[in-house]
């Protein structure tokens, strides 16, 4: 599928060793991705990346340019190996400080007591960067130019999403068919990828089943261009018609 200008796509980066380990399965990207499809934001690419400053700031400058939006997961918490905030502050090549807002953020949210010198390193942001509320646990994200820095706790992460909407402008309504039939994908593999060549502003693919009354494959087709989208569902129903009749 061609890009559509009117297309407003995004990249997720998630940051933590745990992810690569197999310790702890990511929640994350699913609702990025359908929180920002809700809006007309496509997700377009992932990466998953250790707790490494020069590969996070590989990946963030590797993708900011490419996508309207970048979403990081992970990596701002209190402890020696948050470095999110650091290599984001690198990536664009900018210093990283105690931000005032965020300071008296967390001052309300701890005694001072326990506002100890690990939780204030929550506090410091990339110069130029404008703080992402937390409803729940209060130390913010942040964001700079197209990229919003996010907690890694998926009940953080979701709400802060929500907190930050409102700076988000989705592009054209990504529209979807769908037909279910019971053929196998390699029947109609071939068929397919002609019709792709026909229509290279949807995008066509197939998804397989295996169910205990037997196999199918589902065909998908996605586009913002409706007529085009008609045209190749109709496509489809004929392709899916005379496969059957084989």
């Amino acid at each position: 599928m061609s890009k559509q200008d009117n297309l407003v796509t995004a990249a997720v980066i998630m940051i933590g060793d745990e992810m690569l380990s197999g310790r702890t399965q990511d929640k994350n990207l699913c609702f990025i991705a359908g929180f920002l499809g809700e809006i007309d934001i496509q997700v377009e690419e992932a990466r998953i990346v250790p707790d490494n400053q020069s590969r996070i700031i590989e990946a963030v400058n590797a993708l900011r340019p490419q996508y309207d939006y970048i979403f990081t997961t992970g990596g701002i918490g209190p402890t020696h190996d948050d470095i999110t905030a650091d290599a984001i502050a690198a990536a664009f090549n900018v210093g990283i400080d105690f931000n005032d807002e965020a300071v008296a953020i967390l001052r309300q949210r701890y005694d001072e007591k326990d506002l100890n010198a690990a939780r204030m390193r929550m506090a410091r942001i990339p110069h130029g960067a404008s703080l992402i509320e937390n409803p729940v646990s209060k130390a913010p994200g942040f964001q700079i130019e197209n990229v919003f820095v996010l907690a890694g706790v998926p009940k953080i992460m979701q709400a802060m999403m929500g907190c930050l909407a409102p700076r988000l402008k989705g592009g054209a309504k990504m529209l979807s068919r769908s037909i279910r039939c019971n053929i196998g994908e390699g029947l109609v593999a071939a068929s397919l990828k002609t019709l792709q060549s026909r229509f290279p502003t949807v995008a066509l693919a197939s998804y397989p089943f295996f169910e205990k009354d037997g196999m199918g494959t589902n065909l998908v087709a996605r586009s913002t261009d409706e007529a085009a989208l008609n045209q190749a569902e109709a496509a489809l129903i004929e392709l899916v018609a005379s496969t059957k009749s084989q």
